[in-house]
């Protein structure tokens, strides 16, 4: 299975316009070889640099259709359910790591499950996690990374 986006490529610098000092819209992301048997699929974004316990998660969706091809510029799979990101909110919350310090990972982590999840809107990634537990067929992520002035 392959993650990819047209706006960056695999360790390259994730475009200002999908920070939060930008639009602060999800990137168009582009999704291959969904394994056979798959019943759905679940994105997190996570920054594991951010300077708090854990890191900081940015974007949790799951339920994607996984013959969906495209997830589109600032928008959520149709039919798919978002969860709450670091801040407690749900949607998508673009890369704001501390201004004048390093870059950040921002890693867009794609699950294939056996199985569509019965979780509620706005569950947080631990729960996500929880409930993919012994349903992963595979993973697969595309890093970008992002600075602040």
């Amino acid at each position: 299975m392959i993650i990819t986006s047209p706006s960056f490529s695999e360790g390259s610098t994730i475009p200002r316009k999908f920070s939060c000092e930008g639009g602060d819209i999800n990137p168009e992301l582009q999704i291959q070889n969904v394994p056979e048997g798959a019943k759905s699929l679940a994105l997190v974004m996570h920054d594991p640099d951010a300077p708090i316990a854990g890191g900081f998660t940015h974007w949790v969706v799951w339920n994607i259709d996984p013959l969906a091809v495209l997830i589109k510029e600032e928008s959520t799979p149709p039919g798919a359910q978002e969860g709450a990101n670091g801040t407690g909110r749900v949607g998508y919350m673009g890369p704001c790591p501390p201004p004048g310090g390093p870059s950040h990972r921002y890693e867009f982590r794609l699950y294939a499950l056996d199985t569509t999840l019965d979780l509620f809107e706005g569950a947080s990634r631990a729960e996500l996690a929880a409930a993919m537990e012994g349903h992963i067929l595979e993973e697969t992520v595309l890093t970008g990374l992002y600075a602040r002035a």
